[in-house]
């Protein structure tokens, strides 16, 4: 077939595969029995992508599946793996492949990797048919990338077919070693696998992982996807002793020739820092970015060797840093080596935890700091200023034999806030949250406190960061009472901030949206505030304008991602204000049609505001009849407690809120005693937790103190 003519083929099963996946995920293998048949047959025919494509729907369908519900993957590994591993083999053997081979072996290795994933079929446990597999598995791991065909465009090139194909393998090996070749697990018959890769296999891919890094160290091309696996790998081995051993004979060229190399700045990250700085603080702080970033990787590959291997190692570590450090130091501007200096400062600043525990260099933080992080708050080059700034937070918490480094280093980081670049700006306020949680004397910071929200603010206007708030959150916790003349100022700002990063979040369906999670700080910081001016309700009625657009709307199916957030803010609103408003009493229909709809695990959070409103509204609550509050909670708990399907957990909130009218209402709602009480003991007569039976009593229990109650009121 002509590559164009399969390129085509590709497209159309693409186009097939979501209404595939919903049949296959709806109807195998009860109503489509002989979908398995269909794809052992094509397996052997001419349909092969087409038969390999339905295949990986099917083995993915199990994927995450475990016991018993992963039971059909046996029969799909038992019917087409002897297929796939002949077609693995004709393929493999081709001289010179095309492209159209790689997207072949691509989908086998995805097949392989859904079927493995959380269990080794059985029938991989048989040696002979594990070795076939495996000798196919390092082929391809061994074998060179092609050179001719590769795009020259990194974004193309990293996707390109072979480098998939290398990737995938990479990560199936990666998920045999991590999940099944750990010897320490328990299970007799995944312990004998576990020994047979140790033995037969851990070592030979060790071995083909440090070659392919090797490729980096004198300048070829690895993509990052690849490179983190990789490191990975090697980071699984280091308590491995046997795998230890083998690493050692090459662990100093992989260290400080490949490993720290890949920690230092780079051309990419110059690109980005000057074409799009908000992309690069962005990556910067994406833990998603994080899983597949080579840098990471080689900062947990360090930090793991010291942490298992520190013995041997964290000495001759840290003295190539130091060795890093004076040759910068010495070297004439024209010649500094800023990316050296930069990884420098990244393994120091990923090495805290250790060097804070370990002496000698525990009791040399201070002076470290002193000689080669605060220099560079100062430097040219912005990428440094914000490398002194992130290490300086790192070590916030250290004790200062001189405060003056404590102070200056503060001081510093505030500076750093105002900074020309961006991510500079960005560095300096995450760290001086380190700052501010490690502050003794809060008179360092008090008089600054108006200059650092402003700063605050005309961040938060330019980024959209949960981490932001969080620093944010830390500087209101810590002066409690003395926010409150900035208390309706700081509303504002994060209300607008708030809807600012709805929008974003609403125009970019992305699950992992970084406006989403802001948004949601946004919100925890308001309930920070108003945690702290708690005993100042004067200013609730002040703030309540600005929050009231936040509530009306997120107390809606709008608001399903922040709803227990916005609940607090409803709490401390309803609870601290001087008197409840026929503003928030508008809120009330909205939580009730809420629960009806999609918020009944919120029930617990819910009953806080109810509670508020009964208890500290009770006139309005009891004379108010558009709408009508009485009828609307026992609509609601009535068809909470007679709804069969729900869980004694989900309705305990009810008899609670049944008490509080009850205790609030004292001879004042004498017409609902007898319907509350007769759908508290039909609930009590299908209750099986304890703690529910304890709450539907009480209910029925206080039924005689409230008559005695009201019939000395009618007297």
């Amino acid at each position: 077939m002509s590559s164009k003519r399969f390129c085509l083929l590709i497209k159309t099963w693409v186009q097939l595969g979501e209404c595939l996946k919903t049949l296959v995920n709806a109807d195998y293998p009860e109503q489509w029995p002989r979908l398995l048949d269909w794809v052992k047959h094509n397996l052997q025919d001419q349909q092969v992508y087409g038969a390999l494509y339905v295949l990986r729907i099917l083995a993915r369908k199990y994927e995450f599946k475990s016991d018993e519900e992963r039971t059909p993957v046996s029969h799909i590994v038992e019917e087409t793996f002897p297929h796939l591993l002949n077609i693995f083999n004709r393929l493999s053997q081709i001289v010179n492949p095309p492209l159209d081979v790689a997207d072949l072996i691509k989908l086998i290795c995805k097949i392989f990797w859904s079927s493995i994933y959380l269990e080794i079929p059985k029938q991989l446990f048989d040696p002979n048919v594990f070795n076939a597999w495996m000798i196919l598995f390092l082929n391809i791991l061994e074998r060179p990338v092609p050179l001719e065909g590769q795009p020259a465009d990194p974004e193309l090139r990293k996707s390109w077919g072979w480098w998939k194909v290398k990737k995938w393998t990479i990560h199936i090996l990666n998920r045999l070693y991590t999940r099944f070749g750990d010897l320490k697990i328990q299970n007799p018959e995944n312990k004998a696998f576990a020994q047979m890769f140790q033995k037969s296999y851990a070592g030979k891919i060790l071995e083909c992982h440090l070659n392919l890094l090797n490729v980096i160290r004198v300048g070829g091309y690895l993509p990052d996807r690849v490179i983190n696996l990789i490191l990975q790998y090697l980071s699984n081995s280091i308590s491995k002793n046997s795998m230890y051993t083998l690493l050692q004979s090459r662990l100093d060229s992989l260290l400080f020739e490949i490993v720290f190399p890949l920690m230092c700045f780079n051309d990419n990250d110059q690109k980005l820092w000057d074409e799009d700085p908000h992309e690069y603080v962005r990556k910067g702080y994406d833990i998603i970015e994080d899983l597949y970033s080579p840098r990471t990787a080689a900062m947990d590959f360090v930090s793991e060797l010291v942490r298992k291997r520190g013995k041997e190692n964290l000495q001759k570590f840290i003295q190539f840093i130091v060795g890093i450090f004076k040759s910068y130091d010495e070297a004439p501007v024209e010649y500094k080596s800023y990316r050296q200096k930069d990884g420098a400062l990244l393994a120091i600043g990923a090495l805290c935890d250790k060097l804070k525990q370990t002496e000698p260099y525990k009791s040399q933080l201070e002076r470290m700091l002193v000689q080669h992080v605060f220099p560079e708050f100062s430097s040219p080059v912005g990428h440094l200023r914000a490398k002194a700034a992130w290490v300086a937070g790192q070590y916030a918490h250290i004790s200062f034999s001189d405060q003056n480094n404590f102070r200056k280093a503060l001081h510093s980081v505030v500076s750093g806030m105002r900074d020309a670049e961006l991510p500079v700006r960005v560095d300096s306020v995450f760290a001086l949250r380190s700052f501010v949680e490690a502050c003794r004397d809060l008179n360092e910071i008090r008089p600054i406190v108006p200059q650092l929200l402003d700063e605050f603010f005309k961040l938060m206007n330019e980024v959209e960061n949960e981490d932001l708030v969080f620093t944010l959150e830390t500087i209101v916790d810590k002066f409690g009472e003395e926010m409150a003349p900035y208390a309706l100022g700081l509303c504002q700002n994060l209300a607008a901030a708030f809807w600012r990063c709805m929008n974003t979040a609403e125009a970019d369906d992305e699950a992992d949206d970084p406006g989403a999670l802001a948004a949601v700080g946004c919100l925890r910081a308001i309930s920070t505030i108003l945690e702290s001016v708690s005993r100042l309700p004067h200013l609730f009625v002040q703030i309540e304008p600005t929050l009231l657009p936040i509530m009306r709307r997120m107390l809606t199916s709008d608001g399903q991602e922040v709803f227990e957030e916005v609940l607090e803010i409803v709490s401390y609103m309803t609870f601290f204000s001087p008197t409840i408003s026929m503003d928030m009493w508008s809120l009330w229909p909205l939580m009730m049609e809420s629960l009806a709809d999609f918020a009944i695990d919120y029930f617990p959070n819910i009953l806080v505001p109810l509670d508020n409103y009964v208890s500290r509204g009770t006139a309005h609550f009891l004379t108010c009849k558009e709408p009508d509050y009485q009828q609307s909670l026992w609509n609601m708990i009535s068809s909470i407690m007679a709804d069969t399907n729900m869980e004694d957990n989900d309705i305990e909130p009810a008899p609670k809120l049944i008490q509080v009218v009850f205790q609030n209402c004292k001879g004042q709602v004498d017409q609902w005693v007898e319907p509350y009480l007769r759908v508290t003991v039909e609930r009590l007569h299908r209750a099986e937790k304890p703690y529910l039976k304890c709450l539907l009593i009480q209910v029925v229990g206080s039924r005689r103190k409230f008559l005695f109650i009201s019939s000395h009121k009618v007297l």
